[in-house]
């Protein structure tokens, strides 16, 4: 494996020989790699010749400076985790070699944008479009692996690629969970004990939620069901849940089994906030 700490080097010394005859596949994390991390590095290593991981914490996507602050940075060890993966190439850049300058570009992603982590998170989906694009530039891939458990932020990195015609198949890979339902996250790393015990209920509750509607149960019914099913746990504050397509995250009224539907929800463990989605109908 061989560790990247500049574009230039990347470009200088391996891109042009690399690019001319194989298939790169790309996965963008923020480190504190878990397994979830490791499937779309398994993903990427069965379809690609090369496989590249990028590990850089992404400041312009942080609407709160303590949550920056506090996000887990495990670098040496993830530097060893990529090594058992056989990844071909990680790069670790500084703040200043992804941000020369500071951007004043900024992107708007419409209604994808507006709603959910959009409307909770002020500045997300800007700060996402802009280091994926700087990237996707960078790394220039041929195919690039995303987590099912961020859906949103695949429907925007979706419409990026389209709207800015980025040559990239995008792969969206199932989410990893633990074996007791949680999406993994590396967040979960900064929950007490106690919170990790709650954390389940998020799973357990989307799939109550799927097995409703699918049995014929209302929307309407539903929701109201399962927020007061996560009062009943005072470590859970739940945020948001609600049933949206999966693709242009307009919220459904209703529940209908012949289009695409995604349950989502977000909430709070004390300080730490979660957010995991079930599929309804793909």
């Amino acid at each position: 494996m061989i560790q990247i700490k500049h574009r230039d080097d990347w470009h200088e010394k391996w891109l042009n020989a690399i690019k001319s005859n194989k298939t790169i596949g790309f996965v963008p994390t923020m480190g504190a790699l878990h397994e979830g991390h490791l499937e779309l590095i398994r993903a990427s290593k069965l379809t690609c010749d090369i496989t590249v991981v990028s590990i850089f914490v992404n400041p312009t996507q942080f609407n709160n400076s303590e949550d920056f602050g506090n996000y887990p940075k495990t670098l040496n060890e993830d530097l060893e985790k990529l090594k058992q993966e056989k990844v071909d190439y990680v790069y670790t850049p500084s703040n200043d070699d992804i941000y020369t300058e500071l951007p004043i570009l900024s992107f708007s992603f419409g209604r994808l944008e507006s709603t959910l982590e959009g409307a909770f998170r002020p500045g997300h989906f800007n700060g996402v479009g802009i280091v994926v694009s700087k990237l996707f530039n960078i790394i220039r891939p041929s195919k690039s692996f995303f987590g099912q458990k961020d859906l949103q932020q695949v429907a925007i990195i979706r419409r990026l690629v389209t709207d800015l015609s980025f040559d990239i198949e995008l792969i969206v890979v199932p989410t990893k969970r633990e074996t007791d339902g949680l999406a993994m996250s590396s967040r979960n790393l900064r929950l007490s004990p106690i919170e990790r015990e709650s954390a389940p209920l998020l799973f357990k509750y989307l799939t109550k939620a799927k097995s409703e509607l699918l049995a014929g149960k209302s929307w309407f019914q539903v929701q109201q069901e399962i927020v007061e099913d996560f009062k009943e746990d005072s470590l859970i504050d739940l945020e948001y849940f609600e049933l949206i397509h999966p693709e242009t995250f307009t919220p459904y009224q209703e529940f209908d089994s012949n289009e695409k539907s995604s349950i989502c929800l977000a909430a709070y463990l004390g300080k730490i906030r979660l957010i995991d989605n079930l599929p309804i109908i793909s």
